[in-house]
């Protein structure tokens, strides 16, 4: 049995038998609109700079609240090995000082008060952790 052929902007489907050119998601004939692909790259692009963007900016808070923890950390460790012949309280500034033999010490003596080689005014915070102040 031989089958007949069909022009080509005619579209019959052999395995139904059926003409099924309205049922095509694509164009069948000459005179049907043109299907064009939409033109993502653009998009694409926006979408790559916007998210760049974004990462880098919070990687930059990020790297800015970790050398903040860092450098309050070093702070704590450098009060926390100082002597000092009191209890600290929450909530009070000290002064954290060198000696010349490069023992360092904390006391409540202000810079403006004495004549020792200031490190800075620290903060004892509610979480006993020091902060260092102006």
């Amino acid at each position: 049995m031989t089958e007949d052929k069909k022009p080509d902007n005619v579209v019959f489907n052999t395995t139904t038998q059926k003409y099924d050119a309205s049922l095509k998601p694509y164009a069948t004939s000459v005179g049907a609109p043109v299907i064009t692909t939409t033109d993502t790259i653009a998009w694409k692009n926006r979408s790559i700079n916007k998210i760049n963007h974004k990462v880098a900016t919070k990687y930059l808070e990020l790297k800015a609240e970790y050398d903040k923890m860092m450098q309050d950390f070093e702070y704590n460790k450098i009060i926390f090995e100082a002597k000092f012949t009191f209890e600290p309280i929450i909530g009070q500034i000290y002064h954290l000082y060198k000696r010349e033999n490069g023992e360092s010490f904390l006391s409540i003596i202000a810079p403006e008060e004495c004549d020792f080689n200031s490190l800075g005014n620290f903060y004892l915070n509610v979480d006993q952790i020091w902060e260092k102040i102006i």
